[in-house]
This record gives structure tokens, sequence and C-alpha cells, in this order.
């Protein structure tokens, strides 16, 4: 199956593309330039690897949570690539893809991405299943979900995902420091993306609709502001 996954959920951009025996990838810590650099990118990737658009079975991208801008840029890409060619769109969630290469991890996974405003997304899964909903939530109510979580009752806590080394920062005034472990795929100066993750998982998460929209947890501050004036 030929796959095409987008990571624009966070600012590090990450693709990858796969012919189901091949694999192709790029990754740029870009910030806020993703729909700059997103389209070449891609047209690099299928060189690469010998196709054209219309030959991908699959596309997919995140559905969040993650940049309100970097999720709708995933979205409109990966429509514009099913719709014109009848290629099938697969959306996964972001902290799914964050945890899904810390299945195996022996107790408690706890993915991180920064919310801003004081907070972080965050979910709990143990052995790849999920404990707890996706969260918006501050660094205390992420110590008090560990504490009382089973699976980080027994075992050593893993935290993952892009934002993972902060949010181990912070969490160390609230859990002891033997408590929590942090993923060394996230070095503190490096940075990586999912869309490894995401080609693995696209094929379970095939969306019935096309018409299919991003997940927010969180109000963009232009909803907020129009509340506030309503």
């Amino acid at each position: 199956m030929n796959i095409l996954a987008l990571d624009t959920a966070t600012p590090v951009l990450s693709i990858a593309l796969s012919d189901g025996e091949h694999a192709w990838y790029f990754e740029a810590d870009a910030g806020n330039r993703h729909s700059e650099i997103i389209m070449d990118a891609i047209d690099m990737l299928l060189s690469k690897s010998g196709m054209q658009s219309k030959d991908l079975d699959l596309a997919a991208c995140m559905k969040g949570p993650g940049s309100f801008t970097g999720l709708r840029i995933g979205y409109s890409i990966v429509k514009g690539l099913c719709l014109p060619f009848g290629i099938a769109m697969a959306a996964v969630g972001t902290l799914d893809c964050m945890a899904y290469f810390r299945r195996d991890w022996n107790g408690c996974v706890v993915p991180a991405i920064d919310a801003k405003k004081h907070a972080y997304f965050t979910a709990l899964f143990e052995k790849g299943v999920r404990l707890s909903e996706d969260m918006d939530v501050s660094v205390e109510r992420i110590a008090g979900l560990i504490t009382a979580s089973h699976a980080a009752s027994e075992s050593p806590v893993l935290l993952t995902g892009i934002d993972a080394a902060a949010l181990y920062e912070e969490l160390q005034c609230h859990l002891p420091a033997e408590k929590l472990h942090l993923d060394e795929w996230h070095p503190r100066d490096c940075r990586q993306g999912y869309a490894k993750a995401l080609l693995a998982l696209a094929p379970r998460h095939i969306e019935k609709s096309p018409l299919s929209a991003p997940e927010y947890i969180r109000k963009s501050d232009a909803e907020i502001e129009a509340g506030k004036l309503a």
C-alpha cells in the first residue's frame, strides 16, 4: 500500500512516504513555516520514490490536538490529494502517535505537547492502550493524574512527545525524581516529529467521510475573544 503521512501538528514538520516495502522521510523544525515548505517536501519524496500523487492509496494527517493552523494545513493537503484522485484518507490522534513507539514500556506513558498558557495537551497510556481522553491541563493536574493512575503507581512513568523535556522539568516540583523517566528519544536540544508512527497507524484509522475535520480540545484565541464580545 502506498501511504503518505503528514505530521503538521507541532512546529516540527514531519513527512513519511511508503510503498509497503521502502520508506522515505522528511523532517524540519519549521516553526510556523509549514505552508511554505510542505508541498516542495512532498514533491521531493514522491520524486525519490518514483511515485506520483495519483499512485497513493492512502493519505494521512494528525487529528489533533496540536497547532490550530498546523492541523488545518495537514487536513487541507490530505483532502486536496484524496478528493480528486479517490484516495482513502486517515486521521490519527497526535498523542496516540507520540505514544506509539513506547507501547512496550512497563508502566504509564505520558506524551506531551506544550499548549501554552501554563498547560499541556496530554493523555495517559499503558501498553498502547488509552487510560484517559485527550486533555488540556496544568502541570499540577498532570501530577495528580499520574499519582492517581494504577499503572503509574506501580511502575515508573515515561514522559514522551515533542515537549516531554519541558514537562519533565516542571513535574520535578510535584513528583519524586525517581518516578519520572524522560524518553531518551527526546534530548533537550533536538525535537522530532511523528510521521513514522502516523504511517504505521494510518491503515487502522481510515475516515468514512472526506468531510472530517481536526479535533480541537481548546477554543482558538479568536473564538475566545468572540465569546467575550458576544
